[in-house]
């Protein structure tokens, strides 16, 4: 007959002690290796807002100072008298008419860029044809070709199309030269759309244009935000074009308006920072109105 000898209480709580404390020690030793602080990059965090901070500080408060205040104090120092005459010289010099201008330059892109861009896309994600890859190829080549390059070769066209000095004459090379980066990112964006969606709607004996204006368009969001928003920021900022392909005041956009605020005596610094903060302000709005679908569009097909 065997005895079964039953442990104490005290050694089976021996037993289990050290391997709970082994435990608790290496739970401690994880939580001290987390809660580390990390000193470089929060060095290299006040760095990068240093680097952030300081110009913006200089652009506002320089807009709002005097020009006699501009030049009796250093640029960093902070304004004596806060006066909003540099905003009414912007204004002054034809503010509205640069803006204007350049939000017609850029609506026009967008909408030519998209036009062109969305469908191009549709079909190099459901064609296998080699017409369609090779037309994507050529698309792609464009992303090799800076438009400083072939600049007099574009002058002497538009001066043909007789289209010199006109808004269109800005309008049609900066869509063409936004296309290709357009046409891949909604080309990642209509990839990640799943594929037995398109197979469904065939099934159910929808055409294709029916297929792109109720299934590509509405599940495309994000990639037409990220292209307008990429277009937008190109004619807004664009200079080059502008330059070369305009001459008088009626057709000037805002990048060469800031020119007006510098003359042969001179240059007007406090109405010229004045006229950057207000260019600046549409493109802040757009880009906190679709910041959440640049990422997610930017984001598109990286997993493909």
């Amino acid at each position: 007959m065997s005895t079964i000898t039953a442990r104490p209480a005290g050694e089976q709580a021996e037993s289990v002690t050290p391997a709970r404390s082994a435990k608790r020690s290496a739970a401690r030793a994880g939580s001290r290796r987390v809660s580390r602080p990390a000193y470089g990059a929060g060095i290299g965090a006040a760095i990068w807002l240093v680097l952030v901070v300081v110009p913006l500080y200089f652009l506002i408060a320089t807009s709002l100072r005097g020009s006699g205040d501009y030049l009796s104090a250093g640029p960093l120092s902070i304004p004596e008298e806060i006066t909003l005459d540099a905003y009414r010289r912007a204004f002054e010099v034809g503010f509205l008419k640069f803006l204007t201008n350049s939000l017609i330059v850029a609506f026009g892109a967008i909408i030519l860029v998209l036009a062109v861009a969305l469908p191009a896309a549709f079909a190099i994600v459901r064609s296998k044809s080699r017409v369609v890859r090779i037309g994507f190829t050529l698309f792609l080549l464009g992303l090799a070709v800076p438009a400083q390059a072939v600049i007099i070769p574009i002058y002497l066209l538009i001066t043909r199309l007789h289209l010199y000095d006109s808004l269109t004459a800005v309008i049609l090379p900066t869509a063409a030269f936004a296309l290709p980066v357009s046409i891949v990112v909604l080309t990642s964006s209509l990839r990640d759309v799943p594929s037995s969606l398109y197979e469904a709607m065939s099934l159910d004996g929808a055409s294709n244009f029916q297929i792109f204006w109720n299934l590509v368009l509405p599940l495309s969001r994000s990639g037409v935000v990220t292209v307008t928003i990429f277009v937008g920021l190109n004619a807004w900022n664009n200079f080059l074009f502008p330059l070369v392909l305009t001459q008088s005041m009626d057709t000037r956009v805002l990048p060469l308006g800031l020119w007006e605020f510098q003359t042969q005596y001179g240059t007007d610094v406090p109405g010229l920072m004045a006229a950057v903060v207000l260019s600046a302000l549409p493109v802040l709005a757009l880009y906190l109105f679709g910041r959440r679908q640049l990422l997610s569009g930017l984001a598109a097909g990286i997993g493909k």
